[in-house]
């Protein structure tokens, strides 16, 4: 059987599981650049390359041309991709085996909390966004208060801000919250406290007094550009960047995380807090519980309690204090 037609055959059979646009794409990027590689290395054009091709030593050195000129985090999605692709071969009796236990893979980088630093920098970039720190041809410090709140109380990813819309807004008064559309068709819903309510009525009235002619129906877009447009990923990461840069604290944004540092610090002080793993599971739309219990173990919160649960403490604290 031909690759491509093995592939096309993995997608239909994936169909049921209502993988996001942005998934499949990823897959189909990963699946067409090794096959790329693979056709060169059996010199034939890809869409002759047979299944019979697929073999350990092939796609060991397809995977090593495509590690020269691609990250280490690209390289191990791809390696998944294909080792996913291969198990449906397998099961449905097109290879005799998955090769890919025999190509080797970076090894996934754990992960590392990235929050803002310092004690006291939410409040004070919030502070300076309602102030109308951030300068520009078209000042909005509703819209940049709402963003920063939303990655800071609500711990939204930068896409599930912008797949927002204003029949996100659920629940009676008092008793708000977002229903958010997550990563891997996760949905969840974020509880909203009254004062984050109140930034979003303050935002759409924003709006409408900016966009006279806007549509503003259940179904449009809740966070807009200066043109009265959906926003983009770009736009969202830059507003973000001048609001670190105009409250002067862009020192305090951990290397590459920009807005993902604002999600980051939001789930660090549910840790710090004493939410538990699961709790912060089910705010931030994890897929593993792993992955927020590394919030927990970052904030060093059970172990700090361990060491306080230390018997000897108690004769510390009884020692007289010296003049």
């Amino acid at each position: 059987m031909l690759v491509l037609a093995a592939q096309e055959s993995f997608f239909l059979a994936r169909r049921p599981r209502k993988d996001s646009p942005h998934t499949t794409a990823a897959y189909r990027r990963d699946l067409a650049g090794v096959t790329a590689l693979l056709a060169e290395a059996a010199g034939t054009p890809p869409e002759l390359l047979e299944m019979s091709d697929l073999t350990a030593r092939n796609l060991r050195a397809a995977f090593g041309v495509f590690a020269d000129s691609h990250a280490k985090s690209s390289v191990l999605r791809a390696w998944s991709t294909w080792n996913q692709f291969l198990t449906f071969c397998v099961a449905e009796e097109l290879v005799a085996g998955n090769p890919m236990g025999a190509v080797a893979r970076p090894k996934t980088p754990p992960l590392v909390p990235k929050p803002l630093r310092g004690e006291d920098t939410p409040e004070r970039l919030l502070a300076a966004a309602a102030e109308g720190a951030r300068r520009g041809r078209d000042p909005w410090p509703e819209r940049d208060v709402l963003v920063l709140a939303l990655g800071l109380v609500a711990g939204l990813r930068s896409a599930e801000m912008r797949t927002l819309t204003h029949a996100s807004v659920v629940g009676r008064p008092g008793e708000r919250r977002l229903h958010v559309a997550g990563k891997g068709n996760r949905d969840r819903s974020v509880p909203i406290e009254p004062a984050m309510d109140r930034i979003i009525e303050q935002y759409v009235a924003s709006c409408r007094r900016r966009f006279p002619q806007g549509r503003f129906d259940r179904g449009s877009a809740l966070l807009r550009d200066r043109h009265g447009e959906p926003i983009g990923r770009g736009g969202l990461e830059y507003l973000v960047r001048s609001c670190f840069r105009w409250a002067g604290l862009h020192d305090r944004v951990p290397s590459g995380a920009n807005l993902h540092a604002l999600r980051h610090t939001f789930a660090t002080r549910l840790a710090e807090d004493g939410a538990t793993a699961s709790e912060i599971m089910a705010l931030l739309g994890h897929a593993s519980l792993a992955t927020s219990q590394n919030y927990i173990e970052a904030t060093a919160r059970e172990r700090r309690a361990a060491v306080a649960s230390n018997r000897t403490y108690a004769s510390l604290a009884r020692l007289p204090q010296q003049e």
